[in-house]
C-alpha cells in the first residue's frame, strides 16, 4: 500500500468520525441575561451570587475565625526547628492543621448550626436572627482567645466608642484582633519549641569545633539527634495535646 492510499484511508476515517459525532446530540449549557417579571428569579440569582462569593472566600474565613492559624504556624516552626525543609511535606502539615481545626471547632460549628442555620432552614427565624445566632458561637470562641489589648488597638484605629459589652464589639474589630492574638500565641509556643533543638545544635557545633571538624555541617550531625529526642519524648503527642488544650473554650 503506497502513501497515497494511506492518506486516502486516513481522510476517509476522519470524515466518518466527524459525521458520527455530528449525528449525536451534545448537551449545551448557556447563560442568558434578560428581563423578568417574577421577583423570585432575582432572588434565586442573588442567592447563587452570594453562594459563589461565600465559596470563594471560604478558605479565608476558615483561616481568620478558627483555630487554623495557631496550628499551621506552630507546625511550620516545628519543621524549621527540626532542620528539615521538606519533611513533613506542606500538604501533610496543612491536612493535619485542618483535621485539628475541625476537631477543636466542632462544638462551635454544631452550636452555630443548631441555633442559627437549622431554625432558619426550618423557616422558624429570619435571616437577620439566623446570622446573629449563627455567628454567636464563633464570636464567643474568638473573644475567649483574643487579648483586650489587641481589641483596643483596632477599636482606637477605627475611632469607635469604647464597647460597653462583648456584644457591642463589631466583627470588623474582633476578627483582626483575633488574628494577631493567635499569631502572638503561636510564636510563643514556637519559641518554647525551639529551645531543646537549639541546645542540641549548639552542643553538636561545639563538639565538632573542638574536634577540628570545621568543614562538616553541624546540621548533618544534629539532625538525627533532634529526631531521636523528638521521638523519645513522644513529641507529637505532647505537641498536639498542648496545642489543643491551649484554646479557651
Amino acid at each position: 500500500m503506497n502513501k497515497k492510499s494511506l492518506l486516502l484511508l486516513l481522510c476517509l476515517g476522519i470524515v466518518l468520525v466527524a459525521a458520527n459525532a455530528s449525528a449525536q446530540t451534545v448537551p449545551k449549557v448557556s447563560l442568558q441575561v434578560g428581563d423578568s417579571t417574577d421577583p423570585s428569579d432575582l432572588s434565586t440569582t442573588l442567592q447563587i451570587v452570594v453562594l459563589m462569593t461565600v465559596l470563594a472566600l471560604a478558605p479565608s474565613i476558615l483561616i481568620m475565625v478558627t483555630s487554623f492559624i495557631r496550628f499551621a504556624v506552630v507546625l511550620s516552626f516545628l519543621r524549621q526547628a527540626l532542620g528539615v525543609n521538606q519533611m513533613p511535606p506542606n500538604q501533610l502539615l496543612v491536612a493535619l492543621a485542618l483535621v485539628l481545626t475541625f476537631f477543636v471547632m466542632s462544638p462551635v460549628i454544631n452550636k452555630s448550626y443548631n441555633e442559627g442555620i437549622k431554625p432558619y432552614l426550618d423557616k422558624k427565624i429570619s435571616k437577620e436572627e439566623a446570622f446573629d445566632k449563627g455567628i454567636g458561637p464563633f464570636r464567643s470562641f474568638m473573644l475567649a482567645q483574643t487579648r483586650e489589648k489587641d481589641l483596643a488597638l483596632f477599636v482606637n484605629i477605627a475611632k469607635l466608642d469604647k464597647p460597653q459589652d462583648q456584644k457591642d464589639i463589631p466583627l470588623q474589630v474582633l476578627v483582626p484582633g483575633f488574628v494577631i492574638s493567635e499569631l502572638r500565641t503561636a510564636f510563643q509556643i514556637a519559641f518554647v519549641l525551639f529551645i531543646p533543638f537549639l541546645v542540641i545544635d549548639m552542643v553538636v557545633a561545639s563538639v565538632l569545633m573542638s574536634m577540628g571538624m570545621m568543614m562538616l555541617p553541624p546540621i548533618l550531625v544534629s539532625l538525627p539527634f533532634k529526631i531521636l529526642l523528638f521521638v523519645l519524648v513522644d513529641g507529637w503527642y505532647l505537641l498536639i495535646k498542648s496545642l489543643v488544650e491551649s484554646f479557651h473554650m
